[in-house]
C-alpha cells in the first residue's frame, strides 16, 4: 500500500463514534475511519453502513478499522485488505470503555435479532 493516494496521516478522526449515527441517535456494530479525511462511520454489519456510504459520496478509497487492537485497512476500489499500513493521527481507535455494539444507551436489547432480520 502506498501512502501517496487516499491517506492523510495528519488528519485526526472526526470523533469517537459514527458521525451520522450520532446525529440521528442511531447505533453501530463496529467503526471504520476514512484514511483520507478522518470521517468515522459504522461498518457494513451495522444497520446504516455509513462508512461505505461515505466512500460512495466522497470516493475516498481507504478505511482503517477504528476498533481497539485492529490496524487493518480496506481499499474500496480494489476490494483489498491490508493487514497494516501507515500510522494515522491519534486516537487510532474508539475509547476502550465504549461498548461494542455501541454506543451505550442506544443499542436495542434485541440488536442481534435486528441484524439477523435485516440480512434475511
Amino acid at each position: 500500500m502506498t501512502t501517496a493516494s487516499g491517506i492523510d496521516p495528519r488528519v485526526p478522526p472526526s470523533g469517537a463514534g459514527c458521525v451520522e449515527c450520532d446525529e440521528a441517535g442511531g447505533w453501530w456494530v463496529h467503526l471504520r475511519r476514512c484514511a483520507q479525511c478522518g470521517h468515522i462511520g459504522c461498518c457494513d454489519d451495522s444497520p446504516a453502513k455509513h462508512a461505505t456510504a461515505h466512500y460512495h459520496a466522497t470516493r475516498h478509497p481507504l478505511i482503517r478499522s477504528f476498533e481497539p487492537g485492529e490496524d487493518w485497512f480496506w481499499d474500496y476500489t480494489t476490494s483489498e485488505l491490508y493487514e497494516s499500513g501507515p500510522e494515522l493521527a491519534p486516537p487510532v481507535y474508539h475509547p476502550v470503555d465504549q461498548p461494542v455494539p455501541g454506543p451505550a444507551g442506544r443499542v436495542p436489547a434485541n440488536w442481534a435479532e435486528t441484524l439477523r432480520q435485516e440480512r434475511a
